[in-house]
């Protein structure tokens, strides 16, 4: 017992003290967001309705590091730290030179990274008083973290959800209302936003776009209520940097340091907690490893978005943030990674990508869930339907280390379980698995609508 409690202490002394604030390290700061009616931009008083103030303070902070609330990581401590795992078994099914370690989040309660930022946010929400929040989520892990966030502190929580992602994990709509959210696909007829939508179009599968509008809309209607965003801004990015703040410690246990950093990006929150506490010395003048984003053809922003001022939601009614964007009226195809059906990129990464800070790629559904299949019959977790996109860039760099002999060391998050999505799998192995080729065309009529 006495060895136990010894080891239960030094685990709970490795969770980090403070979150890592990329901002002030950068060469130039990142376009503000601005007010969606007078195009200036935007302060404290405009995020007032939606956030707490001391969240609003995070997403402006010229702080290098945030300390974390006591009463935060004691939430923590429930799976926290996360366990860095190398792939001994892949890299030899793979044949492969290289050494590849993934940082797993799957052992927190919602099953993902997401509760890293539902925690705190649900904490400050509570410290101000607020009663209820509201959310939007894509898969499901978003609303399955919050939903649990706010049984931690007492609060309400209400979640819409993409009709898609609604239809295809019913299992995920469980673990919400478990944790006592209330839920609604979306698009809903419970707001303007949402009855709108159906009115044009009664089979949307809805987007991520939609249930922000319909989020945010029930949020500024009411005094109690605020509203919990599970990426894209400041401050959630900068929650996530427990991530790789632990990471680094873990790695230099090993002996190593990465060549390489794979990550998926939806909102950008995963890649950003892992990647932005290894780029800090690259940032000060040192070296680093190199940074690769992963998302879906299927939803491109990084590679076939534009940069430019576009809203967050799809009604217009957040600010409008500086972002590579398929156009707030975009509504993505269906695909199984629904955490990664969003039509635009956390404004802070789309700012580190034009100065050249890391590379981002494309993969295909299929070739995503075969990566994911080859990862569970080595190392016997089933990933989450969006870090197989990492997976998938990992393994075929691991697979030209094996062709030109390289030893090099490949970090990747592998962001959550895919408990929930086997039926994803299920039509993966089926072989009913589609491919979704996005026309340009279609992004250019999105990208018509910028404002």
């Amino acid at each position: 017992m006495a060895h136990e409690a010894t080891r239960v202490l030094l685990d709970e002394s490795r969770i980090p003290n403070a979150w890592y604030n990329i901002v002030p390290d950068l060469p130039a700061p990142p376009p503000p967001p601005l007010h969606p009616g007078t195009r200036e931009p935007i302060g404290p008083a405009d995020l007032a309705p939606l956030f707490p103030a001391e969240l609003i303070a995070q997403e402006v902070s010229g702080e290098r590091f945030i300390e974390i609330p006591q009463s935060v990581r004691d939430v923590y401590r429930l799976w926290r730290p996360t366990p860095l795992i190398r792939a001994r078994r892949l890299e030899r099914a793979l044949g492969t030179p290289a050494r590849i370690y993934y940082k797993y989040e799957g052992g927190s309660p919602a099953g993902s990274h997401k509760p890293n930022t539902a925690v705190p946010q649900a904490y400050y929400n509570a410290r101000e008083g607020v009663r209820r929040l509201t959310t939007e989520t894509g898969a499901g892990q978003w609303g399955s973290a919050l939903a649990f966030a706010c049984a931690q502190y007492g609060l309400d929580c209400e979640v819409w959800m993409v009709r898609a992602s609604y239809d295809q994990k019913p299992h995920r709509r469980s673990l919400m209302r478990v944790y006592g959210a209330t839920l609604h696909a979306s698009p809903s007829p419970v707001t303007e936003a949402g009855a709108r939508i159906l009115a044009a179009d009664p089979a949307s599968p809805g987007s991520l776009g939609i249930a922000i509008s319909e989020a945010v809309e029930a949020a500024a209607g009411a005094e109690d209520t605020r509203y919990a965003l599970g990426s894209v801004l400041n401050h959630v990015l900068m929650h996530q940097t427990v991530i790789g703040e632990e990471a680094i410690e873990q790695l230099a246990e090993f002996g190593e340091t990465p060549d390489l950093i794979v990550g998926c990006t939806g909102g950008g929150s995963n890649f950003a907690g892992l990647a932005f506490p290894f780029l800090r010395g690259k940032l000060a003048g040192g070296t680093g490893p190199e940074v690769r984003a992963v998302e879906p053809a299927a939803c491109p922003s990084f590679t076939r978005g534009r940069y430019a001022y576009d809203f967050g939601d799809t009604a217009g009614l957040t600010p409008l943030l500086k972002m590579h964007t398929l156009g707030h009226d975009f509504v993505p195809d269906p695909i199984h990674a629904g955490g990664l059906r969003y039509h635009g990129m956390a404004p802070l990464l789309s700012h580190m990508y034009v100065l050249g800070m890391f590379q981002a790629v494309t993969r295909s559904q299929s070739e995503c869930f075969e990566a994911g299949v080859r990862f569970a019959r080595t190392e016997g977790i089933v990933p989450a339907p969006e870090p197989t996109h990492a997976l998938a860039e990992t393994i075929a760099e691991a697979e030209r280390c094996r062709e030109t002999g390289e030893e090099k060391v490949i970090l990747t998050a592998l962001c959550g379980h895919g408990h929930f999505d086997l039926a994803a799998y299920d039509r993966h192995l089926a072989g009913e698995m589609e491919d979704y080729t996005l026309p340009q065309e279609r992004i250019e009529a999105s990208l018509a609508g910028l404002p």
